[in-house]
Protein backbone atom coordinates (compact mmCIF):
# COMPACT_ATOMS: atom_id res chain seq x y z
CA UNK A 1 0.00 0.00 0.00
CA UNK A 2 0.90 3.49 -0.12
CA UNK A 3 3.47 5.14 2.02
CA UNK A 4 2.33 6.36 5.61
CA UNK A 5 4.25 9.19 8.25
CA UNK A 6 6.14 6.86 10.04
CA UNK A 7 4.64 6.62 13.85
CA UNK A 8 3.25 9.25 15.96
CA UNK A 9 6.44 11.96 15.99
CA UNK A 10 5.04 13.90 13.28
CA UNK A 11 2.13 14.85 15.39
CA UNK A 12 4.11 16.65 17.31
CA UNK A 13 4.65 19.72 15.23
CA UNK A 14 1.59 18.74 12.88
CA UNK A 15 -1.29 21.36 14.93
CA UNK A 16 1.48 24.57 15.43
CA UNK A 17 -1.40 26.71 12.85
CA UNK A 18 -4.23 24.73 14.51
CA UNK A 19 -2.65 25.50 17.72
CA UNK A 20 -2.08 29.32 17.12
CA UNK A 21 -5.77 29.22 15.19
CA UNK A 22 -7.39 27.92 18.22
CA UNK A 23 -5.75 30.07 20.61
CA UNK A 24 -6.26 33.68 18.64
CA UNK A 25 -10.19 32.28 18.34
CA UNK A 26 -10.54 31.79 21.80
CA UNK A 27 -8.62 35.13 22.43
CA UNK A 28 -11.42 36.67 20.02
CA UNK A 29 -14.32 35.00 22.01
CA UNK A 30 -13.05 35.93 25.60
CA UNK A 31 -14.24 39.00 27.11
CA UNK A 32 -12.06 40.18 29.50
CA UNK A 33 -13.35 41.14 33.12
CA UNK A 34 -12.73 44.17 34.82
CA UNK A 35 -10.76 42.06 37.44
CA UNK A 36 -9.75 39.05 36.81
CA UNK A 37 -10.13 36.08 38.73
CA UNK A 38 -7.73 33.14 39.52
CA UNK A 39 -9.15 31.36 37.25
CA UNK A 40 -8.99 33.71 34.42
CA UNK A 41 -5.54 34.56 35.24
CA UNK A 42 -4.47 30.36 35.55
CA UNK A 43 -6.22 29.96 31.93
CA UNK A 44 -4.43 32.83 30.04
CA UNK A 45 -1.12 31.62 31.62
CA UNK A 46 -1.92 28.44 30.39
CA UNK A 47 -2.89 29.37 26.70
CA UNK A 48 0.19 31.65 26.75
CA UNK A 49 2.87 28.81 27.78
CA UNK A 50 0.93 26.44 24.89
CA UNK A 51 0.93 29.03 22.23
CA UNK A 52 4.93 29.50 22.83
CA UNK A 53 5.33 25.73 22.39
CA UNK A 54 6.11 25.73 26.50
CA UNK A 55 4.08 22.49 26.68
CA UNK A 56 5.85 21.26 29.59
CA UNK A 57 4.99 24.38 31.58
CA UNK A 58 1.20 24.61 30.29
CA UNK A 59 0.63 21.07 31.27
CA UNK A 60 -0.18 21.06 35.18
CA UNK A 61 -2.12 24.13 34.80
CA UNK A 62 -4.35 22.44 31.99
CA UNK A 63 -4.56 19.37 34.38
CA UNK A 64 -6.07 21.96 37.25
CA UNK A 65 -7.95 23.75 34.60
CA UNK A 66 -9.84 20.30 33.30
CA UNK A 67 -10.06 19.24 36.93
CA UNK A 68 -11.89 22.87 37.58
CA UNK A 69 -14.05 22.57 34.51
CA UNK A 70 -14.51 18.90 33.61
CA UNK A 71 -16.84 19.54 30.59
CA UNK A 72 -14.58 22.15 28.91
CA UNK A 73 -13.34 20.57 26.05
CA UNK A 74 -10.43 22.94 24.92
CA UNK A 75 -9.02 22.52 28.36
CA UNK A 76 -9.10 18.83 27.89
CA UNK A 77 -7.49 18.98 24.46
CA UNK A 78 -5.05 21.68 25.68
CA UNK A 79 -4.01 19.05 28.81
CA UNK A 80 -3.94 15.78 26.31
CA UNK A 81 -1.64 17.50 23.95
CA UNK A 82 0.70 18.52 26.45
CA UNK A 83 0.66 15.25 28.16
CA UNK A 84 1.79 13.96 24.80
CA UNK A 85 4.61 16.21 24.17
CA UNK A 86 5.55 15.59 27.93
CA UNK A 87 5.94 12.45 27.27
CA UNK A 88 9.17 12.97 25.26
CA UNK A 89 11.21 14.73 27.82
CA UNK A 90 10.89 11.52 30.11
CA UNK A 91 13.67 9.27 30.08
CA UNK A 92 12.29 5.36 30.94
CA UNK A 93 10.66 4.03 28.24
CA UNK A 94 7.73 2.93 29.79
CA UNK A 95 7.04 5.61 31.95
CA UNK A 96 6.65 7.03 27.89
CA UNK A 97 4.52 4.51 27.13
CA UNK A 98 2.57 4.87 30.09
CA UNK A 99 1.95 8.79 29.73
CA UNK A 100 0.97 8.58 25.74
CA UNK A 101 -1.64 5.82 26.70
CA UNK A 102 -2.61 8.38 29.42
CA UNK A 103 -2.56 11.69 27.14
CA UNK A 104 -4.71 9.08 24.50
CA UNK A 105 -7.39 8.48 27.04
CA UNK A 106 -7.83 12.19 28.03
CA UNK A 107 -8.00 13.08 24.44
CA UNK A 108 -10.66 10.21 23.87
CA UNK A 109 -13.13 11.63 27.00
CA UNK A 110 -12.68 15.37 25.19
CA UNK A 111 -14.00 13.62 22.02
CA UNK A 112 -16.92 12.20 24.00
CA UNK A 113 -17.62 15.61 25.31
CA UNK A 114 -18.02 16.35 21.33
CA UNK A 115 -14.19 17.30 20.79
CA UNK A 116 -13.79 16.56 16.90
CA UNK A 117 -10.34 19.40 15.98
CA UNK A 118 -7.85 18.06 13.71
CA UNK A 119 -5.50 18.49 16.19
CA UNK A 120 -7.72 15.66 18.38
CA UNK A 121 -7.74 13.80 15.34
CA UNK A 122 -4.35 13.55 15.33
CA UNK A 123 -3.89 12.60 18.70
CA UNK A 124 -5.82 9.26 18.39
CA UNK A 125 -3.56 7.83 16.02
CA UNK A 126 -1.23 7.64 18.97
CA UNK A 127 -1.01 3.53 19.59
CA UNK A 128 -2.92 2.30 22.04
CA UNK A 129 -0.34 0.81 24.12
CA UNK A 130 1.87 3.88 23.79
CA UNK A 131 4.62 2.31 22.09
CA UNK A 132 6.88 4.58 19.68
CA UNK A 133 8.86 3.74 16.62
CA UNK A 134 12.45 4.54 16.43
CA UNK A 135 13.74 7.93 14.72
CA UNK A 136 16.82 5.42 13.48
CA UNK A 137 18.08 2.35 14.11
CA UNK A 138 21.44 3.54 15.01
CA UNK A 139 21.59 4.43 18.70
CA UNK A 140 23.27 7.40 18.99
CA UNK A 141 21.51 9.21 16.15
CA UNK A 142 18.44 7.93 17.73
CA UNK A 143 19.13 9.56 21.55
CA UNK A 144 20.00 12.89 19.64
CA UNK A 145 17.22 12.99 18.44
CA UNK A 146 14.98 12.19 21.49
CA UNK A 147 16.99 14.76 23.24
CA UNK A 148 16.18 17.26 20.44
CA UNK A 149 12.15 15.91 21.12
CA UNK A 150 12.39 16.47 25.05
CA UNK A 151 14.15 20.14 24.35
CA UNK A 152 11.15 21.18 21.90
CA UNK A 153 8.45 20.00 24.22
CA UNK A 154 10.27 22.23 26.77
CA UNK A 155 10.03 24.73 24.68
CA UNK A 156 14.26 25.55 24.19
CA UNK A 157 13.67 25.91 20.46
CA UNK A 158 17.19 26.81 20.47
CA UNK A 159 18.52 23.80 22.08
CA UNK A 160 16.43 21.66 20.29
CA UNK A 161 17.49 23.33 16.96
CA UNK A 162 20.94 22.18 17.64
CA UNK A 163 20.46 18.18 18.39
CA UNK A 164 18.39 18.26 15.09
CA UNK A 165 20.89 19.23 13.00
CA UNK A 166 23.67 17.18 15.26
CA UNK A 167 21.30 14.21 14.17
CA UNK A 168 21.30 15.53 10.29
CA UNK A 169 25.27 15.56 10.33
CA UNK A 170 24.99 12.13 11.81
CA UNK A 171 22.77 10.52 9.30
CA UNK A 172 22.40 13.13 6.58
CA UNK A 173 19.42 10.86 4.94
CA UNK A 174 17.36 11.14 8.28
CA UNK A 175 13.88 12.72 6.98
CA UNK A 176 12.59 13.72 10.59
CA UNK A 177 15.43 15.69 11.56
CA UNK A 178 15.20 17.53 8.22
CA UNK A 179 11.70 18.58 8.81
CA UNK A 180 12.12 18.61 12.80
CA UNK A 181 15.12 21.30 11.89
CA UNK A 182 12.65 23.48 9.36
CA UNK A 183 9.36 23.43 12.13
CA UNK A 184 12.27 24.84 14.73
CA UNK A 185 12.38 27.56 11.77
CA UNK A 186 9.23 28.05 11.64
CA UNK A 187 8.18 28.21 14.98
CA UNK A 188 10.78 30.88 15.63
CA UNK A 189 9.40 32.74 12.30
CA UNK A 190 12.51 32.48 9.99
CA UNK A 191 10.21 31.28 7.32
CA UNK A 192 12.80 31.50 4.44
CA UNK A 193 14.85 29.33 6.87
CA UNK A 194 12.48 27.03 7.60
CA UNK A 195 11.68 26.07 3.60
CA UNK A 196 15.24 25.03 3.03
CA UNK A 197 14.88 22.39 5.56
CA UNK A 198 12.19 21.42 3.97
CA UNK A 199 12.95 21.25 0.80
CA UNK A 200 16.04 18.97 1.83
CA UNK A 201 13.33 16.41 3.33
CA UNK A 202 11.43 16.14 0.46
CA UNK A 203 14.93 15.24 -1.76
CA UNK A 204 15.69 12.32 1.04
CA UNK A 205 11.57 11.45 0.66
CA UNK A 206 9.23 12.71 -2.14
CA UNK A 207 6.79 10.48 -1.12
CA UNK A 208 6.21 11.21 2.72
CA UNK A 209 4.13 14.19 2.55
CA UNK A 210 4.53 16.24 5.75
CA UNK A 211 7.12 18.26 4.84
CA UNK A 212 5.12 19.17 1.47
CA UNK A 213 2.78 20.62 3.73
CA UNK A 214 5.04 22.56 6.68
CA UNK A 215 6.54 24.13 3.20
CA UNK A 216 3.08 25.12 2.44
CA UNK A 217 2.55 26.59 5.98
CA UNK A 218 5.63 28.32 5.80
CA UNK A 219 4.90 30.12 2.61
CA UNK A 220 1.65 30.98 4.00
CA UNK A 221 3.39 32.72 6.99
CA UNK A 222 5.76 34.35 3.66
CA UNK A 223 2.30 36.01 2.20
CA UNK A 224 2.86 33.44 -0.81
CA UNK A 225 -0.09 31.77 -0.96
CA UNK A 226 0.00 30.56 -4.31
CA UNK A 227 3.30 28.89 -3.91
CA UNK A 228 1.65 27.48 -0.35
CA UNK A 229 -0.84 25.76 -2.76
CA UNK A 230 1.31 24.08 -4.96
CA UNK A 231 2.99 22.60 -1.71
CA UNK A 232 -0.15 21.22 -0.58
CA UNK A 233 -0.94 20.03 -3.77
CA UNK A 234 2.27 18.08 -3.65
CA UNK A 235 1.45 16.62 -0.01
CA UNK A 236 -1.59 15.20 -1.90
CA UNK A 237 -0.05 13.67 -4.59
CA UNK A 238 2.63 11.91 -2.16
CA UNK A 239 0.12 10.20 -0.46
CA UNK A 240 -3.14 10.84 -1.03
CA UNK A 241 -4.68 8.17 0.88
CA UNK A 242 -3.50 8.97 4.31
CA UNK A 243 -6.05 11.37 6.10
CA UNK A 244 -3.22 14.14 7.07
CA UNK A 245 -2.49 15.06 3.85
CA UNK A 246 -5.41 17.07 3.26
CA UNK A 247 -4.88 19.40 6.27
CA UNK A 248 -3.23 22.03 4.76
CA UNK A 249 -5.18 22.11 1.53
CA UNK A 250 -8.10 21.84 3.29
CA UNK A 251 -7.05 24.49 5.71
CA UNK A 252 -5.76 26.70 2.73
CA UNK A 253 -9.42 26.44 1.02
CA UNK A 254 -11.44 27.43 4.03
CA UNK A 255 -8.92 30.60 4.44
CA UNK A 256 -9.85 31.49 0.87
CA UNK A 257 -13.51 30.57 1.19
CA UNK A 258 -13.02 27.88 -1.76
CA UNK A 259 -14.15 24.48 -2.15
CA UNK A 260 -12.43 21.20 -4.29
CA UNK A 261 -14.01 21.12 -7.99
CA UNK A 262 -14.85 17.39 -7.37
CA UNK A 263 -16.79 14.82 -9.99
CA UNK A 264 -18.75 12.00 -8.28
CA UNK A 265 -20.57 9.84 -10.64
CA UNK A 266 -23.33 7.84 -9.45
CA UNK A 267 -23.35 4.17 -11.20
CA UNK A 268 -26.20 3.82 -13.16
CA UNK A 269 -25.09 0.14 -13.28
CA UNK A 270 -24.13 -3.24 -10.68
CA UNK A 271 -22.17 -6.04 -11.74
CA UNK A 272 -21.82 -9.25 -9.45
CA UNK A 273 -20.33 -12.26 -9.94
CA UNK A 274 -21.84 -15.52 -8.32
CA UNK A 275 -19.08 -17.98 -9.97
CA UNK A 276 -16.51 -18.16 -12.68
CA UNK A 277 -19.56 -19.11 -15.34
CA UNK A 278 -22.32 -16.08 -13.43
CA UNK A 279 -21.79 -12.53 -13.76
CA UNK A 280 -24.95 -10.88 -13.87
CA UNK A 281 -25.61 -7.06 -14.85
CA UNK A 282 -28.21 -4.36 -13.72
CA UNK A 283 -29.14 -1.28 -15.15
CA UNK A 284 -30.56 1.41 -12.86
CA UNK A 285 -34.33 1.07 -13.23
CA UNK A 286 -34.31 5.30 -13.47
CA UNK A 287 -32.73 5.07 -16.66
CA UNK A 288 -35.26 5.52 -19.36
CA UNK A 289 -35.24 3.94 -22.98
CA UNK A 290 -34.27 7.08 -24.82
CA UNK A 291 -31.56 8.49 -22.00
CA UNK A 292 -28.64 8.64 -23.40
CA UNK A 293 -26.99 7.99 -20.12
CA UNK A 294 -28.17 4.23 -19.87
CA UNK A 295 -26.52 2.95 -23.24
CA UNK A 296 -23.10 4.58 -21.68
CA UNK A 297 -23.89 3.14 -18.22
CA UNK A 298 -24.81 -0.48 -20.01
CA UNK A 299 -21.33 -0.59 -21.67
CA UNK A 300 -19.55 0.07 -18.54
CA UNK A 301 -21.11 -2.34 -17.09
CA UNK A 302 -20.22 -5.07 -20.05
CA UNK A 303 -16.46 -3.76 -19.63
CA UNK A 304 -16.16 -4.62 -15.90
CA UNK A 305 -18.20 -7.97 -16.41
CA UNK A 306 -15.34 -8.79 -19.22
CA UNK A 307 -12.52 -8.28 -16.56
CA UNK A 308 -14.01 -10.25 -14.24
CA UNK A 309 -13.93 -12.83 -16.75
CA UNK A 310 -10.73 -13.66 -18.95
CA UNK A 311 -9.34 -9.99 -19.38
CA UNK A 312 -8.02 -9.46 -15.71
CA UNK A 313 -5.99 -13.25 -15.57
CA UNK A 314 -4.63 -12.45 -19.38
CA UNK A 315 -3.60 -9.26 -17.56
CA UNK A 316 -2.65 -9.45 -14.42
CA UNK A 317 -1.29 -13.26 -14.46
CA UNK A 318 0.39 -13.25 -11.24
CA UNK A 319 -2.47 -12.26 -9.30
CA UNK A 320 -4.22 -15.35 -7.70
CA UNK A 321 -7.57 -14.13 -7.90
CA UNK A 322 -9.59 -11.28 -9.26
CA UNK A 323 -9.64 -7.93 -7.94
CA UNK A 324 -10.81 -3.65 -9.21
CA UNK A 325 -7.95 -2.57 -11.23
CA UNK A 326 -6.88 1.60 -12.13
CA UNK A 327 -6.29 -0.47 -15.51
CA UNK A 328 -10.29 -2.11 -15.72
CA UNK A 329 -11.71 1.20 -14.38
CA UNK A 330 -9.83 3.18 -16.22
CA UNK A 331 -10.72 1.36 -19.24
CA UNK A 332 -14.59 0.82 -18.49
CA UNK A 333 -14.70 4.31 -18.18
CA UNK A 334 -12.84 5.37 -21.78
CA UNK A 335 -15.78 2.25 -23.20
CA UNK A 336 -18.74 4.03 -21.70
CA UNK A 337 -17.44 7.40 -23.19
CA UNK A 338 -16.52 5.91 -26.67
CA UNK A 339 -20.66 5.04 -27.00
CA UNK A 340 -21.03 8.31 -26.08
CA UNK A 341 -19.42 9.79 -28.56
CA UNK A 342 -21.03 7.22 -31.01
CA UNK A 343 -24.13 7.95 -30.59
CA UNK A 344 -26.26 9.78 -33.41
CA UNK A 345 -26.94 13.30 -32.71
CA UNK A 346 -24.04 13.39 -29.90
CA UNK A 347 -23.47 17.14 -29.56
CA UNK A 348 -27.52 17.68 -28.85
CA UNK A 349 -27.40 14.49 -26.46
CA UNK A 350 -24.23 15.70 -24.46
CA UNK A 351 -26.60 18.48 -23.28
CA UNK A 352 -29.25 16.05 -21.68
CA UNK A 353 -26.11 13.72 -20.12
CA UNK A 354 -25.46 13.83 -16.14
CA UNK A 355 -23.34 16.80 -15.42
CA UNK A 356 -20.55 14.83 -14.24
CA UNK A 357 -20.43 12.49 -17.26
CA UNK A 358 -19.63 15.86 -19.31
CA UNK A 359 -17.58 16.50 -16.57
CA UNK A 360 -15.65 13.21 -17.27
CA UNK A 361 -15.49 13.51 -20.85
CA UNK A 362 -13.57 17.07 -20.78
CA UNK A 363 -11.37 14.83 -18.36
CA UNK A 364 -10.42 12.26 -20.65
CA UNK A 365 -9.54 14.19 -23.32
CA UNK A 366 -7.29 15.89 -21.60
CA UNK A 367 -5.21 12.73 -20.44
CA UNK A 368 -6.62 12.66 -16.58
CA UNK A 369 -8.83 9.60 -16.92
CA UNK A 370 -6.29 7.80 -14.18
CA UNK A 371 -5.77 10.24 -11.83
CA UNK A 372 -9.12 10.38 -11.91
CA UNK A 373 -10.40 7.05 -11.25
CA UNK A 374 -7.57 6.77 -8.39
CA UNK A 375 -9.24 10.23 -6.43
CA UNK A 376 -12.65 9.77 -6.99
CA UNK A 377 -13.42 6.00 -7.95
CA UNK A 378 -10.66 4.36 -5.59
CA UNK A 379 -11.33 1.61 -3.09
CA UNK A 380 -8.77 -0.25 -1.35
CA UNK A 381 -8.54 -2.58 -4.51
CA UNK A 382 -7.51 0.33 -6.64
CA UNK A 383 -5.47 1.95 -4.77
CA UNK A 384 -2.86 -0.83 -4.76
CA UNK A 385 -2.42 0.69 -8.35
CA UNK A 386 -1.24 4.43 -6.81
CA UNK A 387 2.17 3.40 -6.00
CA UNK A 388 3.26 2.51 -9.44
CA UNK A 389 1.44 5.07 -11.37
CA UNK A 390 2.63 7.93 -9.27
CA UNK A 391 6.00 6.50 -10.11
CA UNK A 392 5.72 6.92 -13.99
CA UNK A 393 3.45 9.51 -14.03
CA UNK A 394 3.84 11.98 -10.85
CA UNK A 395 3.65 15.00 -13.37
CA UNK A 396 0.07 13.62 -14.96
CA UNK A 397 -1.12 13.54 -11.27
CA UNK A 398 0.35 17.09 -10.19
CA UNK A 399 -1.47 18.43 -13.47
CA UNK A 400 -4.70 16.46 -12.81
CA UNK A 401 -5.27 18.28 -9.34
CA UNK A 402 -3.89 21.76 -10.30
CA UNK A 403 -5.66 22.14 -13.69
CA UNK A 404 -9.11 20.39 -12.53
CA UNK A 405 -8.95 20.13 -9.15
CA UNK A 406 -7.94 22.40 -6.90
CA UNK A 407 -9.41 26.08 -7.50
CA UNK A 408 -6.87 28.87 -8.71
CA UNK A 409 -5.63 31.05 -5.94
CA UNK A 410 -7.33 34.22 -5.67
CA UNK A 411 -5.71 37.24 -6.55
CA UNK A 412 -5.63 39.23 -3.91
CA UNK A 413 -4.05 35.77 -1.99
CA UNK A 414 -1.78 35.45 -4.49
CA UNK A 415 0.08 38.45 -4.35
Amino acid sequence: MLAVSRGWFPFRVLGLFLILSCTLALAQDEKVPDKPTQDDTARRQAEEFYQQGKFVAAMPLFEKLSADHPSDVVMKERWAWCLMQYSGTLPDIEQRKKTRVQARAIGLQAKELGDNSQLLQMLLELPEDGSEPKFSDRKEVDETMRAAEADFSRGDLDKAREGYMRAMLLDPGNYDAALFTGDVFFKQHLNGNAGEWFARAVQIDPNRETAYRYWGDALVALGKDDDARSKYIEAVVADPYNRRSSVGLTNWLQRNKLALNTVHLKDGAAVTQKDEKNINITLDSSLGKDDPNGPAWMMYAMGRASWRGDKFKKEFPNELKYRRTLKEEADCLGLMITILKEQKDYARKLKKLDPSLQALIKIQEEGFLEPFVLFSRADTEIAQDYEPYRAAHRENIRRYLDEFVVPKTPVTASK
